[in-house]
């Protein structure tokens, strides 16, 4: 089952040739996600091959850096005759903005626009599967970061002891796998915890968006498969990060490692880390011993189970 995570834009709040504006799609065995939806996204999209199949927007605040993408999206889709609708989950307080923002261009869209606002440590979307609720990050506005986290999966089947047992090859083998005891061919009955391991962890991804580091980042995203998180400066520009709410590549390393997340990936690169970014993946990866990536615009990452082989 794959969750791939594509990075649409990785950069700061004033885009580059290189890094557009915030935007991360998720891909969960074919639910399709926005995380940020920054100006340029689209085109990103396309050059991405992701395709504008998108279910639900998560938006962490309302610099435009992070939602003057929402218009374009909205209209490039009705002009796809898309006819179902597109949630938006923000931040309390942001739904009326969002609102105006997608009737920005004077029209209404031609499908149902939803706009969900969700408080942090509430789930914003489930399913029987997994999932995704909004995190407090602190910013120069009211801001909040998103984890997507799986539930866990059955344990393995030991499908020699099954046979072993007495149990004939065929729905029985499913049925204990689901948790349901079946009868043997000698009439004896086999219980699931027979045959069937511990039930194994899924997976966990977390986005902060623009940030300062938090507590609750780290609370968030423990044990997470992978955090991406704002690093958009290097560690001698740690003044001008807490000035402007944002994190160092320093800092999102140790918030890394305080989670003991296993994969970092550093976005919100700052425009003056154009021609250079290098010392901002140094300074994380001194502060953190796991994966640590500095992903271009473009970039897809596979999720793997954490105990895939």
């Amino acid at each position: 089952m794959s969750l791939r995570v594509t990075f649409l834009g990785t950069g700061g709040a004033v885009p580059t040739v290189e890094r557009a504006a915030s935007a991360v799609f998720v891909n969960r065995e074919g639910d399709r996600f926005l995380f940020d939806c920054g100006e340029g996204t689209q085109r990103e999209m396309m050059r991405s091959g992701t395709g504008f199949a998108v279910d639900r927007v998560f938006v962490s605040h309302l610099h435009g850096d992070h939602v003057l993408g929402i218009p374009g999206l909205v209209q490039t889709l009705g002009f796809n005759d898309r006819t179902d609708p597109l949630t938006v989950h923000c931040p309390p307080g942001t739904d009326d903005h969002l609102r105006d923002l997608v009737h920005a261009v004077g029209h209404d869209p031609a499908f149902p626009v939803r706009i969900e606002p969700v408080a942090p440590g509430e789930v914003a979307y489930e399913t029987d599967e997994y999932a995704v609720r909004a995190f407090e990050t602190e910013h120069r506005t009211v801001s909040q970061g998103y984890v997507l986290e799986e539930d866990d999966r059955p344990g393995r089947f030991d499908r020699p002891k099954a046979e072993a047992l007495g149990v004939p090859v065929g729905p029985k083998f499913g049925r204990l796998h689901e948790g349901e005891a079946v009868e043997a061919e000698d009439g004896t009955v086999v219980e699931p915890e027979q045959v069937v391991g511990p039930p194994r962890p899924g997976r966990k991804l977390a986005y902060t968006a623009d940030t300062r580091p938090r507590e609750s980042t780290v609370e968030a995203a423990e044990g997470a498969d992978l955090l991406i998180h704002d690093a958009t400066f290097a560690d001698d520009m740690a003044d001008r990060a807490r000035d402007t709410a944002h994190s160092t590549g320093r800092e999102a390393g140790s918030i890394a490692d305080r989670a003991d997340a296993k994969r970092l990936a550093l976005v919100h690169i700052s425009s003056r880390y154009a021609a250079d970014p290098s010392p901002i993946l140094r300074d994380a990866r001194e502060a953190f011993d796991g994966e640590c990536l500095l992903p271009d615009d473009g970039d897809l990452i596979e999720v793997p189970f954490p105990d895939a082989d």
